[in-house]
């Protein structure tokens, strides 16, 4: 049991660097720099996902519930990562002394699973339901998720694990929270 629990790990592993050794052909980039750590603040604490949620209502035609639904699913999504699943599993996140070419807050949570990565496809998920609006949403999501690899703030697993979880919410919102019907 151990002898497969070193090899996954060590599989693992290596997927994480050869991911980051991929991004490192963008790292330095300047358009790459500044996009990838501006989705990488948006993403904290939901904030994208709440303003979108706010410009979907708006477009409705001032439709409050379908802001107050993206912002109660944000909150609850974080409180479920980010206080309970991150606790149970401890995981070290990428070395924090690495140059940074701009400004990132540096999380208090473990690594795993990416927090931005399952809010950005639970929020994706909410937010495309009924909405023609769904490739921006989807790719706004993606830029996101992977934002916490190129700013080296979560393993490639990390994100991985919380697209995987980020669906398994998004199925959840929408049950407990559905669309307004137009």
């Amino acid at each position: 049991m151990k002898g497969r629990l070193r090899t996954a790990r060590r599989g693992v592993d290596q997927f994480d660097l050869a991911v980051d050794r991929a991004f490192d052909r963008l790292r330095g980039n300047v358009v790459a720099d500044r996009m990838f750590y501006a989705a990488s603040e948006l993403g904290d604490f939901g904030l994208i996902w709440v303003l979108l949620g706010t410009v979907k209502a708006l477009r409705k035609g001032d439709d409050l519930p379908t802001a107050l639904r993206m912002t109660a699913a944000m909150g609850a999504e974080s409180v479920l990562v980010n206080g309970v699943i991150k606790s149970c599993f401890r995981r070290k996140r990428p070395p924090w002394e690495v140059a940074r070419p701009l400004y990132v807050r540096q999380p208090l949570t473990s690594s795993f699973p990416s927090g931005h990565a399952t809010s950005a496809v639970s929020a994706a998920m909410m937010l495309s339901e009924d909405d023609n609006w769904w490739p921006f949403y989807w790719t706004v999501a993606a830029v996101v998720a992977t934002s916490r690899i190129h700013v080296k703030i979560h393993h490639a697993s990390d994100v991985g694990a919380g697209l995987v979880l980020g669906v398994g919410l998004g199925v959840i919102g929408r049950r407990l929270l559905p669309a307004a019907p137009r």
